[in-house]
């Protein structure tokens, strides 16, 4: 039995599941599901292991959480909270705490944590940031007492919808700095796009119901910075691949949002000009580089970056 006497089920083994591990072992009793589990690495029973978990904290992409969410509700203890890291849409067009809050109806507690959260950093003992989103807000305390002694500094958000949308878009994006970048448009250019990504997540997440502040914050402008420049960004990378017309290798819960949001008719292309330039060069082949400078020669234009 650990210190404080609580269960964790991890659902996912990946690059999450591993850091989750760094953070919470040897402090609580861990446990994890995988459906596909590495050799020598148990993976427990999803059931009868969630009826017993004090947290389950889902670090699997957001396709997959809704289902997984729906086989564990029935058996989860009224005290029990539900944490995502997932960043994107399922394929009903739902972000991650949509997703907790259709499935768990205010019956069960949840969370979403979203920030600078590489996994390789975590597993090296570096810092790293969240904000918290919470069903309630008597739930952000006991997350933060999860995490409180490790390298994951926990900050409450009030707009739950808010962090949500900066999370799903700044991968949308990260794509286009990848794209410029091996473009080699230049440091200039990076600032610029920094800045109108910002502008233009921060009225997209208004549309959704959030604050624009939000895209301002960790989850918004701190994630979008670390996933757009990052040397390790699977996201830059993607974009990076774009670039160079190797669309077969195109994948990621940015591809799948921009698909999602074209599905569901969830905004209105015209109104925001650099998320739409990204779905024009993953859908339309072409003069990539033409239409990106095409773009920046517009830097007057009010519509890409307000004060």
């Amino acid at each position: 039995m650990n210190e404080f006497n609580q269960k964790i089920l991890v659902i996912g083994y990946g690059e999450m599941g591993h850091a989750m591990e760094f953070l919470l072992a040897g402090r609580y009793e861990l446990v994890f599901h995988d459906i596909l589990p590495m050799e020598g690495h148990e993976s427990v029973e999803l059931a009868p292991a969630a009826a017993q978990a004090d947290f389950i904290i889902y670090c699997v992409p957001v396709t997959p959480l809704g289902g997984l969410a729906e086989r564990v509700a029935p058996v989860l203890g009224g005290h029990s909270i539900s944490l995502s890291v997932a960043k994107g849409l399922d394929d009903k067009g739902r972000p991650a705490a949509r997703i907790f809050q259709d499935v768990y109806a205010e019956r069960h507690d949840y969370a979403v944590l979203y920030g600078p959260m590489i996994s390789e950093e975590i597993r090296a003992g570096r810092p790293a940031f969240a904000q918290v989103g919470v069903s309630r807000p008597g739930v952000y305390g006991q997350v933060a007492e999860l995490f409180t002694g490790t390298t994951l500094a926990l900050e409450y958000s009030a707009d739950i919808q808010g962090i949500s949308w900066s999370s799903v878009l700044k991968n949308v994006y990260a794509l286009l700095f990848g794209a410029a970048d091996e473009l080699g448009l230049g440091d200039n250019t990076r600032g610029y796009l920094a800045v109108a990504a910002q502008a233009e997540m921060a009225r997209i997440v208004a549309r959704m119901g959030g604050c624009e502040s939000s895209a301002r914050q960790l989850a918004g402008l701190g994630d979008l910075i670390t996933t757009a420049t990052s040397a390790g960004s699977h996201h830059h990378e993607v974009g990076c691949l774009l670039a160079r017309g190797e669309r077969d290798r195109l994948s990621g819960e940015g591809i799948h949002t921009l698909a999602m949001v074209r599905k569901f008719g969830l905004l209105d292309a015209g109104d925001y000009p650099l998320s739409s330039l990204v779905q024009e060069l993953i859908e339309e082949p072409g003069d990539i580089e033409a239409r990106i400078r095409a773009l920046l020669r517009q830097t007057g234009n009010s519509t890409h970056i307000e004060p």
